[in-house]
């Protein structure tokens, strides 16, 4: 009997990060990964994006589990929104799980969470009718996994992020065996990671890296901050072990990656070279020479770009770039993330001092190559292929790199973030579309952040806003007290009188035939003051800015009240805006 298959790509195809799939095998539905991204520069204010869970949660009582291929914030990031709505189980590797437990007890909603599976390359999990197997991939964090569900059509696998490195350490080699083994036993589709697919040379090895980082720390004589991955277990390896051979000693700052080391340290996927190679608190760092200290600087959510902005312009309460300092920037940036590189290391020189970074000088990745690519392909032998994890033009490359390896425009197909893939052994085809909007997270609401703010929010970072203020008696039909206007952003009031009386005019005269109007409305008149204002405004400046009219109403009475010596207008609520 065949089994009835469908892939669902939920985020992480035509995007960086926020990696989630999942594949309804027989009217079971098996999530693999739960990640998250990092908002572009046009997401003004917005903290991370996560996947819309619409589809889910329309078939919630269908959920047998979330399988996670490893720790980073692109695989895990989104467990605490997805666990606050799903009460299912979550499996992954000692550290991966580790990791989604520290993401998990962040979030006071599900902080009591505690359905969490340790798997290793050896668990096997069985289901009525299909098994879930694991196999050791090479990344830059320990306990990485590859996934393997088995069916009676053949195994669907997904890599989740991995490379080829055959002079990776025991705790970070791949299996070989298992692949071979996967692709002689029948592989029915290949979810592959696409993220570095436009890279023609292989990614240098980690034993390089290591070296570079140690000749780095070498030959400066002050001074050294780090800007890293908090995740990144090997890189943070790698820092340590420089440091040990160069004397000097480390600075962890930030509570995240404090907990993330000591985590790693007590699992042993993390060695310090000496017993006390970490600097314990802010005043022994203070005592300390600059030539025998490293900072290691991750910021929020292990987003180091930012951070390095605030020490670089001083907003940090303590530790803040210096001149002379070498800032060492070891993660490999986004596409979307290169202007706000190239904006931060400007503020850094500006201070006086020096910028490095590993992607400048190697070619460093922790993402298959187009020949690990290749050979991952030749190893599994895929029936069919679906790019995943990276934007379209590298979904479309790792797809081209598919084809020179013998696979078909049949078998190969780039989805879209929604698709719903039907597959058998005889065709694959888009069966439909799920519902996979981003969920903006700016604070702590929830998909509360809709085009419509984002829209608003652009406009005011760009054209300010425009306040106009007016007082109305609509019984007398006149206007009580000329408007009143404010500008933030928009021009400098007192430099721009005549464009602020022309613009009182202008709001008077609308608000004067509003009254005059039989069918008075609250609506039409604010509209009629934003229409006419905001015409003027761009005719003498070409900006548009927030226009905010806000109508108060008042009804004066003539006749003195017999109980009172003064007459004071009553103020009626104002309308709404």
């Amino acid at each position: 009997m065949k089994d009835e298959i469908k892939l669902i790509t939920l985020g992480g195809v035509r995007e960086n990060g926020m990696n989630m799939y999942a594949a309804d095998i027989n009217g079971s539905i098996y999530i693999l990964d739960c990640g998250l991204k990092y908002p572009e520069n046009e997401l003004l204010g917005i903290d991370v994006v996560i996947p819309d869970f619409a589809y889910l949660k329309e078939n919630k009582d269908r959920i047998v589990g979330v399988f996670l291929t490893h720790g980073h914030a692109d695989a895990i990031g989104a467990l605490p929104y997805f666990l606050s709505e799903f009460n299912v189980p979550v499996f992954g590797s000692e550290m991966t799980i580790e990791l989604a437990k520290i993401s998990v007890a962040d979030s006071s909603e599900v902080a009591d969470y505690d359905d969490f599976h340790e798997i290793s390359d050896q668990s096997e999990i069985d289901f009525d009718d299909v098994s879930v197997t694991f196999f050791k991939t090479t990344h830059l964090i320990p306990g990485s996994m590859g996934i393997a569900i088995h069916t009676a059509d053949g195994a669907i696998v997904y890599t989740g992020d991995f490379k080829f490195d055959q002079t990776a350490l025991p705790a970070y080699q791949t299996d070989y065996s298992a692949l071979t083994k996967l692709g002689d036993e029948g592989v029915l589709v290949l979810l592959s990671d696409s993220s570095n697919a436009e890279n023609t040379a292989p990614s240098v090895t980690e034993k390089t890296i290591g070296e570079y980082i140690y000749d780095t720390f070498k030959y400066h004589h002050s001074r050294i901050i780090v800007a890293s991955v908090a995740s990144n277990i090997a890189r943070m390896q790698e820092v340590f072990d420089a440091a040990a051979k160069t004397d000097r000693k480390v600075f962890l700052a930030g509570h995240d990656l404090e907990k993330i080391v000591r985590t790693s340290i007590r699992l042993g996927a993390l060695t310090l070279p000496a017993e006390d190679l970490l600097i314990e608190s802010k005043q022994e760092l203070k005592k300390m020479d600059h030539d025998k200290i490293v900072i290691v600087q991750t910021g929020k959510m292990g987003e180091p770009i930012k951070a390095l902005q605030r020490m670089a312009n001083k907003e940090q309460a303590d530790i803040n770039i210096e001149e002379n300092d070498l800032v060492f920037i070891t993660t490999t940036p986004s596409t979307a993330m290169e202007t706000n590189v190239a904006k931060t290391r400007d503020i850094i020189y500006r201070v006086g001092a020096e910028v490095r970074m590993i992607a400048d000088e190697m070619n460093s990745s922790g993402d298959a190559s187009q020949s690990d690519l290749q050979l991952l392909m030749n190893l599994l032998k895929p029936k069919y292929l679906i790019p995943v994890q990276g934007e379209y033009r590298l979904l479309d490359a790792h797809a081209n790199l598919a084809y020179q390896v013998g696979l078909t425009t049949e078998q190969v197909y780039i989805p879209a973030k929604g698709d719903i893939i039907s597959i058998n052994d005889d065709n694959m085809n888009v069966s439909g579309s799920a519902p996979a909007s981003d969920t903006m997270i700016d604070g702590i609401g929830v998909g509360d952040i809709g085009n419509i703010v984002l829209r608003d929010r652009k406009v005011l970072s760009e054209d300010g806003i425009f306040v106009a203020v007016i007082t109305i008696d609509r019984k007398k039909k006149k206007i009580i007290a000329k408007p009143k206007l404010t500008s933030r952003g928009f021009v400098y009031v007192k430099a721009n009188k005549d464009l602020m009386m022309e613009a009182s005019d202008i709001i008077e005269k609308a608000v004067t035939d509003n009254l005059n109007n039989k069918e008075f409305d609250w609506g039409d008149l604010k509209q009629d003051v934003r229409d006419s204002l905001s015409d003027y405004l761009y005719e003498q400046t070409k900006r548009r800015p927030v226009i905010l009219p806000v109508i108060m109403e008042v009804n004066q009475h003539h006749k003195r009240s017999p109980k009172r010596k003064n007459n004071k207008a009553k103020a009626n609520k104002p309308a709404k805006n």
